[in-house]
């Protein structure tokens, strides 16, 4: 049945279609609230687990879950799946490599500023790519989105001290979020430009095979290293946790959505990411929520709104 997704969602009434849609506007809202979980975890993790063995950890528990979902329609499809082996390696090398112990090896040595600066170019490249390749139509109301919802970003990372831009200096760890920023970027283009016939379940299950096939010799190059930390529950804790939240529903959320709604207006929703992100390190850290936070918040939900209107 999941293999037929595809063919469905392009039959549907129109009305269907319009209520799918509406579905999809409304679930994206929850994908950067999902991902913000990662910002916890990544504040717990060091000294408990180092970064490839938590991505690891993060994608297998997920692929795991997601395969014993999808086995019958994997098992269908195992030659399809065979025969485009290497689109997964790639999409999982980008999204889950790339996007998860990177972004843990970048936080090492970057401050929170320049991480969050430097995602929120992401949207960006993914609305130019999509212009550009996959042939999709952006109005002028969606690029004011798209300013509007970038400034909101900007003025939450620089606490509404704009001059706190050129104050930003550039460290190894930045190399490794430019890398990540521009990694995602192309893992939400790749799904578009290669279709699949799998469902979105099953598609994510075969991508977290590849991202444990490129994570697992990466892990045990960490494990042989001096000075790595013995697992521990609180480890496990922080696995499961990274595979359900950021990993698993965030990732399935916006593929399904993508897949009716494009990959432009999908991808600005990630602006909403520092706004969640400062929304739960108050709530669960206790770190200060300021007036720049609100202001932000009065930039970035109308142009994610803009970026989104039909």
């Amino acid at each position: 049945m999941g293999a037929l997704l595809p063919q469905l969602e392009a039959a549907l009434a129109p009305a269907q279609r319009e209520r799918l849609e509406r579905l999809a506007r409304l679930a994206i809202w929850g994908v950067p609230a999902l991902w913000a979980v990662n910002y916890i975890v990544a504040r717990r993790a060091p000294g408990i687990v180092e970064p490839y063995a938590l991505a690891l950890g993060r994608w297998a528990v997920a692929g795991i879950l997601l395969a014993a979902v999808a086995r019958q329609e994997l098992w269908a499809q195992r030659r399809a799946i065979a025969a485009v082996w290497y689109q997964y390696v790639v999409l999982g090398f980008c999204g889950m490599l790339v996007c998860g112990a990177w972004v843990y090896l970048g936080a090492k040595t970057t401050a929170a500023m320049n991480i969050a600066l430097i995602y929120s170019a992401s949207p960006v490249l993914i609305a130019l790519g999509a212009v550009a390749f996959l042939g999709e139509r952006f109005r002028w109301l969606q690029v004011l989105g798209v300013v509007v919802a970038l400034s909101g970003v900007v003025h939450v990372i620089v606490k509404g001290q704009w001059t706190a831009l050129g104050s930003v200096k550039w460290v190894t760890g930045d190399a490794w979020i430019v890398a990540a920023m521009v990694a995602w970027a192309l893992y939400a283009l790749l799904q578009k430009l290669w279709p699949s016939p799998l469902g979105s379940t099953a598609r994510l299950a075969a991508i977290c095979a590849g991202g444990v096939a490129v994570l697992l010799p990466c892990a045990v190059w960490e494990l042989l290293q001096p000075g790595s930390p013995p697992w521990s529950w609180t480890a496990t804790a922080l696995v499961v946790t990274a595979a359900l939240a950021p990993g698993l529903a965030a990732y399935w959320i916006y593929g399904w959505a993508q897949r009716i709604l494009g990959a432009s207006r999908v991808a600005v929703t990630l602006y909403l990411g520092p706004l969640y992100a400062a929304i739960a390190a108050w709530g669960v850290l206790g770190e200060p929520l300021g007036w720049h936070h609100v202001a932000g918040a009065a930039l970035i939900l109308p142009g994610v709104y803009l970026v989104n209107k039909r």
